[in-house]
């Protein structure tokens, strides 16, 4: 899995801690008045609520009406910190890393201890393949706040992608032991050891990240078509393709081999995969989520 389940989480914080304005349940739709009407009296005043405004909407994944209110707040408070972080945010969400990582390295020159700007940031290299800059980042942020999980997995990813093998599990490793249901880091070690050719440890992993997820109420594809891989490289086809069939079930999306990479997921596995993907019971749910516009499961 990619660190994209530390983003909502960063989000989130960005709404609150970032911001600083209040954290209430808004409904979204509330916060869509007819037209933006600027009081040029106080005008950071007014760039920090229509910041706040833009960081709830991007709560409930209402970016198109999140991201015109981010931009003018930055527009009527250019040097307020707040402004351009939750337009970095909101950047990285529209996978526009360029963009975010301008906000956001924006962001952190106003402040510099914020822990959550470097944290965004750092997943905005991660995400735009600048893994060097990622880990500098990171662990600039982990500095200033060593306990948050979500920016330690990024960390780990960092290492993974670089191919640093025991620097990731160690960061994974330091996730669970700051969130034992952290089902994505377990997951993650269970792809870093297939890689290194350790297939039943792997295994393992993946069947305690199952667990994990199971007690979140979660359904995880990821590690059930990773066990469906491993399974059927074992000899086991029939339980492979039972479980492949299950995972498309669940997220048909991993039935791209460019989802799987995506996700982290490396050259041994994904050639373990494909066998699975082309059986005809899983073949035939992947055609079949092509023609069908289906929700995306919420991850942890």
């Amino acid at each position: 899995m990619r660190y994209r389940s530390g983003l909502i989480a960063i989000l989130a914080a960005a709404s609150s801690a970032v911001i600083g304005l209040g954290t209430a349940s808004v409904n979204a739709q509330a916060l869509i008045p007819h037209t933006v009407r600027i009081n040029f009296g106080n005008l950071e005043e007014q760039a920090l609520v229509l910041a706040r405004e833009a960081a709830q909407l991007a709560q409930f994944e209402q970016y198109d009406l999140a991201l015109p209110r981010a931009r003018l707040a930055v527009q009527l408070a250019p040097k307020a910190f707040q402004t351009q972080g939750i337009l970095g945010s909101i950047y990285l969400r529209k996978e526009k890393y360029p963009e975010a990582i301008a906000s956001l390295s924006a962001a952190y020159e106003l402040k510099p201890d914020e822990p959550t700007i470097l944290f965004t940031l750092g997943s905005a290299y991660l995400r735009n393949k600048d893994y060097s800059a990622a880990v500098r980042t990171l662990q600039k942020g982990l500095a200033l706040s060593p306990n948050s999980p979500s920016a330690i997995f990024d960390l780990g990813n960092a290492y993974f992608l670089t191919q640093k093998y025991s620097e990731a599990i160690d960061q994974f490793n330091r996730v669970l032991s700051l969130d034992k249901k952290f089902w994505a880091a377990t997951n993650n070690i269970g792809l870093v050891e297939y890689e290194r050719g350790n297939r039943d440890t792997a295994i393992e992993f993946w069947q305690n990240s199952l667990k994990q997820a199971k007690e979140v109420e979660f359904q995880a594809a990821e590690p059930t078509l990773a066990l469906a891989a491993a399974t059927y490289a074992k000899g086991d086809r029939a339980k492979g393709i039972e479980l492949g069939v299950e995972a498309m079930k669940i997220d048909p999306r991993y039935g791209k081999p460019e989802y799987l990479l995506e996700n982290l997921w490396g050259e041994k596995l994904i050639a373990d995969t494909k066998p699975i993907l082309e059986a005809p019971p899983v073949k035939k749910l992947i055609d079949e989520s092509a023609a069908v516009v289906r929700p995306v499961p919420r991850r942890r």
